[in-house]
């Protein structure tokens, strides 16, 4: 004999708070999601793999997020300000930051009561010789009158609504919730990730273009000096002061400078290119601006500033999205394992049903049900099984993930301070040279002009002087570029706007 609805009712109630203690209290299933600390060395003289001469300007003071003001130029400035705004890459990951925040609300819904509410009105007809009317067949002789009074047309008035929960026994959705955390956390640190490597191919772009420039100066700054020297040659050759020697290689000299220029010019347009691509404009947008000359600055930059060893993992984005990704993977062994036992759901349902349209909203037209519902997994042919193995292999696999972008980012530090350091060392030894060489080239040029020395003489203090020139605007160019690297090896990431 089935129980009285009341009397289900009353158990229902009775076992409600037993579930949502056991709902509420239950043990989650799979390996808690724990923080790895990513190993760091002491302080920055430790953990470096080249001389010791290349450690020297390194501080622990606090960073600057906004690194490329240090470079004082108010047009790269304003460049990564507008960068920041309209880049459709950083764009592009701001847009999956919001889809993982909407995913992990998503997820978060299937710990609360779900109910959903539903009328309706149809016209109906049974049939005939339905299996509902079977049992007519069964209990009179003469049942055709009333198989056609039961299938005449009717009108069907329903509405209610229903309630159902899934007991979180396993801790499945908390074990869900918890991914859907990592998977935010991932999201965020690869937002910060391509605010960082924009950020930095701007300020990359932007030296490489102003390095161009200053190099096509240099070369304009050549030809005029050359042609103005090639015309007294030619005169002192048309005169018979001289022979064709030097007046040839001087043309020579003067041809090799001409044949620079054009693929200097490429390079600043191509520079200027990537900086339109990088602010989603369209090829030379930049032009009138980057026209302007920059400002020039002949001190050196300052001293590096790296705050302490053990906050590059919290500060780096690749090892924050590496850390997220592993925390994600050991989350979800929880959810592929709680899949493996029962799960029950509650649910309850409450409405009004009738034929009759004056007679739907009456107390006695209406219907309700209300109990749990279990599912129990019994046999699949080892699928869940595959699943929890799969989840703990992809863990395994995030874990070697993680170490290894550890171990490659105290590499890329450790690259880009020896190169930062040694670009330092090398302009300082540059300038030297460019001032031993202009000294030379000056002197030559007095004592040619005396008649002291050949021209030959004058010609080859002239040359190491231009190169070392040359060479000093790629030093310079180098320099910025490395300061740039350290920054980005170092997570150095911009704050967001607001």
């Amino acid at each position: 004999m089935f129980p009285q609805p009341r009397a289900f009712l009353k158990v229902s109630l009775l076992l409600l708070p037993l579930a949502v203690g056991l709902a509420t209290g239950g043990c989650a299933v799979g390996p808690d999601v724990v923080r790895a600390d990513a190993p760091a060395p002491a302080d920055w003289t430790q953990w470096r793999g080249g001389d010791a001469s290349l450690n020297s300007g390194v501080g622990a003071q606090p960073l600057q997020p906004a690194w490329w003001t240090q470079l004082s130029d108010p047009i790269l400035d304003e460049l990564q300000q507008r960068a920041l705004r309209a880049s459709p890459d950083l764009r592009t990951a701001a847009l999956h930051y919001a889809q993982a925040r909407a995913q992990r609300s998503t997820v978060a819904a299937q710990r609360g009561v779900a109910v959903t509410a539903s009328a309706g009105a149809s016209k109906q007809r049974q049939s005939e010789n339905g299996a509902a009317t079977r049992m007519l067949d069964i209990l009179s002789n003469d049942s055709d009158a009333l198989k056609q009074l039961l299938a005449e047309p009717f009108n069907l008035y329903q509405a209610g609504f229903d309630a159902s929960w899934e007991l979180d026994l396993w801790g499945r959705v908390r074990r869900s919730i918890e991914a859907a955390d990592a998977g935010v956390a991932q999201q965020a640190a690869l937002l910060d990730l391509a605010r960082l490597s924009i950020t930095s191919e701007v300020a990359r772009s932007y030296v490489q273009l102003r390095s161009a420039q200053r190099q096509i100066a240099l070369a304009r700054e050549d030809i005029a000096a050359l042609e103005e020297r090639s015309s007294l040659l030619q005169a002192r050759v048309d005169g018979g002061l001289q022979d064709h020697l030097d007046l040839d290689r001087q043309q020579a000299d003067l041809a090799a400078v001409r044949a620079r220029l054009p693929g200097l010019l490429a390079e600043e347009a191509s520079s200027g290119n990537q900086l339109a691509l990088l602010l989603g404009e369209h090829p030379g947008a930049l032009r009138a601006q980057l026209a302007a000359p920059a400002v020039e600055h002949d001190d050196a930059l300052p001293d590096l500033s790296l705050g302490l060893p053990s906050e590059v993992a919290q500060r780096r984005p690749d090892i924050r999205a590496a850390q997220a990704r592993l925390q994600q993977a050991t989350a979800n062994i929880g959810v592929a394992q709680a899949d493996l036992y029962p799960s029950i759901r509650l649910g309850a349902k409450f409405g009004y049903e009738s034929y009759l349209s004056g007679e739907f909203s009456d107390w006695g037209s209406r219907t309700w049900s209300v109990g749990p519902v279990l599912n129990l997994p019994l046999f699949d042919h080892g699928r869940r099984k595959s699943v929890v193995q799969l989840r703990e292999l992809q863990q395994q696999e995030a874990a070697v993930a993680y170490q290894k972008t550890v171990l490659q980012a105290w590499q890329e530090i450790d690259n880009a301070l020896n190169a930062y350091a040694a670009a330092q060392q090398q302009r300082a030894q540059l300038r030297m040279r460019e001032q031993a060489t202009l000294d030379a080239y000056r002197i030559a040029q007095a004592r040619n002009d005396a008649g002291l020395i050949d021209f030959l003489t004058l010609l080859d203090a002239r040359r190491s002087y231009l190169q070392t020139r040359r060479d000093l605007v790629d030093c310079e160019a180098l320099l910025r570029a490395q300061f740039i690297a350290v920054n980005k090896a170092l997570g150095n990431a911009p704050y967001p706007e607001g």
